[in-house]
């Protein structure tokens, strides 16, 4: 049985009285003694910071990069950016997934572009190694080097309204830095080496690379750096962040959150199964009117050839009641008829109902003396197709409950707003 590892910041946790557990092959906090749902709520009213140095990158380079990962990767590069679906560039990033020849998922993964020839790949816990693997199966011929970063790269995540504001005090340059820098774009780069290191320094002289991106549905941003500097980058943002509220978070609360921003866990809400007919149709490469695709990929045919298909939905309860998922839960449509599955079922503790209407803490309209209770919502995966307002239920061996199908859980979050706006 491999070793359970420990991230770099593993002493740290401990002495705070984290929760600790494994997760992906790592010794990880799940919790830290102000509970996960403070931590779950500072996200959505200040800032939240997160160890997630257990992710794994993948680096491809060389002048067949590009093809390899069209190959590779659901989402068509070369129409995948923005509205208009210009072609991924230098300094932007996409989210899709790495495919078995089944069309079943292996990982899902962010793509970056940091310079033409040269990418990088964000997977994972404990993923790198099958990443780097599924792309040298595909290699071929082509002229590209794949080279697994796992464990060399620190990593961690500030996120929520605050994160800008925490940002400007840690930055050399940061006006620089924030100017024209739109959700799911990045700069600067971890290797001081790097002709692009200049760009995002920190106020010590120390490059990372800063991307608008995060797994919380909130503004913010995740960080690498060398992992000589991970500890003390960890003590320089809990310092910053002293004025803004900041709390340090575990995974708990960093899973409902994902789970309120309608964001899939890999290996649990997408895994053994065909890649369609889930809430993520853009990380596929469809043509405008979703009849095909606009490229063939690994596991391509096998989605176009689908029969039987299931259906993967999101949904929300009318309370913070849930279902545990460690015994299969499942899934039982108006006549109680056994129909599918429990995915995923957490509690986002920043929403809660009025008048029918589902409103978050951080609602700019929410009603006067608004209290979020909080709601249960997650992924249910189903064998019959389901309309959005549909009532079901889902069952464990507590309890039994009633939720609805949906397409979005937290309103008014604050990922895509402009860096300008919060700080």
């Amino acid at each position: 049985m491999e070793k359970t590892k420990k991230t770099l910041l593993y002493d740290w946790h401990v002495a705070q009285g984290a929760n600790m557990a494994n997760f992906g092959g790592y010794e990880m906090p799940l919790w830290y003694p102000s509970g996960a749902k403070k931590e779950h709520l500072a996200v959505l009213t200040d800032a939240g910071m997160f160890d997630t140095s257990h992710m794994a990158m993948v680096k491809i380079t060389g002048p067949d990069a590009y093809e390899l990962l069209q190959l590779c990767f659901t989402k068509d590069m070369n129409a995948c950016v923005g509205i208009k679906k210009n072609p991924l560039e230098p300094g932007k990033c996409v989210y899709g997934a790495f495919l078995h020849d089944s069309g079943e998922v292996i990982d899902d993964a962010i793509v970056y572009q940091v310079a033409d020839q040269d990418y990088v790949t964000v997977v994972n816990a404990g993923m790198g190694g099958n990443i780097a693997a599924n792309l040298t199966a595909h290699k071929g011929d082509r002229n590209a080097d794949i080279t697994d970063l796992s464990d060399k790269v620190g990593k961690m995540d500030v996120q929520g309204p605050m994160a800008g504001k925490i940002m400007m005090k840690l930055l050399a340059e940061p006006e620089k830095v924030f100017e024209k820098m739109p959700y799911f774009s990045f700069k600067g780069h971890f290797d001081n080496t790097s002709p692009l290191a200049d760009a995002v320094r920190l106020t010590d002289g120390t490059p990372i690379l800063l991307s608008r991106t995060g797994y919380t549905g909130e503004f913010g941003f995740e960080i690498f750096i060398a992992p000589e500097h991970f500890v003390s980058l960890w003590t320089a943002v809990l310092d910053a962040g002293k004025d803004f509220g900041l709390v340090y978070c575990g995974l708990a609360a960093r899973d409902s959150l994902r789970g309120g921003a309608v964001l899939p866990l890999s290996h649990q809400d997408v895994g053994h199964w065909l890649f369609i007919n889930n809430p993520w149709p853009f990380t596929l490469p469809y043509n405008d009117d979703q009849t095909d695709f606009t490229k063939t990929f690994i596991g391509s045919e096998a989605l176009r050839d689908a029969a039987d298909p299931e259906f993967t939905y999101a949904f929300v309860g009318n309370d913070l009641r849930k279902v545990s998922t460690e015994d299969t839960a499942t899934v039982l449509d108006g006549d109680g008829k056994d129909i599918g599955v429990v995915l995923t079922c957490v509690t986002d503790m920043g929403i809660g109902r009025h008048a029918d209407r589902i409103y978050s803490i951080s609602s700019p309209d929410k009603p006067e003396n608004f209290k979020a209770r909080g709601l249960c919502c997650g992924f249910v995966k189903v064998r019959t197709k389901l309309n959005f307002g549909e009532t079901i239920e889902i069952k464990d061996n507590r309890r039994k409950i009633k939720v609805r199908i949906v397409e979005d859980v937290r309103p008014d979050r604050t990922a895509r707003r402009p860096v300008k706006q919060m700080i």
